[in-house]
């Protein structure tokens, strides 16, 4: 069991929400579903908490009702290796979403995320100031991340 755990509240659609994430990544997995029963307060049947994993990491998902909303002060990072990954979480988070700069999105149920590049911490950390200022600028610009793009500004091309 892991020591903290995500607790993601929705309105209604924590079931849904929980599937969308678990069709879009490779190396996630169902856990225990509860659902409420007559007592309600939620309509019979419907998922009152459910337990995921993405990718090692543990979730759970309450259908709560409307009281509390996802803000930005909360996100979730995707770590990626190529634009390849980068694509693939980006086009597919960004269905039906507000697209935002710098790799942020939120998604179609309110969930803030980062779709970050490995590359870009790298080259943003490099002791040359005016290489990792381009960086930043060009960084600036973008709502996906574009690694050729960082590399270029990286590169003073």
């Amino acid at each position: 069991m892991q020591k903290i755990t995500p607790f993601l509240w929705f309105n209604d659609k924590a079931e849904e929400a929980v599937n969308f994430y678990l069709s879009i990544f490779r190396n996630g997995k169902l856990g225990k579903v509860s659902r409420y029963g007559e007592a309600g307060p939620g309509p019979a049947g419907s998922v009152m908490v459910a337990t995921f994993e993405l990718e090692g990491q543990e979730f759970m998902a309450l259908n709560g009702g409307p009281h509390f909303k996802f803000t930005e002060a909360f996100s979730l990072v995707v770590n990626c290796e190529t634009q390849e990954e980068v694509d693939h979480y980006w086009n597919k988070l960004t269905e039906g979403c507000e697209e935002s700069r710098c790799g942020w999105l939120k998604d179609k149920y309110g969930l803030s995320w980062q779709i970050i590049p490995r590359q870009l911490g790298e080259l943003m950390a490099d002791k040359d100031p005016e290489k990792s200022k381009r960086v930043m600028m060009a960084m600036l610009k973008m709502n996906k991340i574009d690694i050729g793009a960082l590399q270029d500004a990286y590169e003073g091309k």
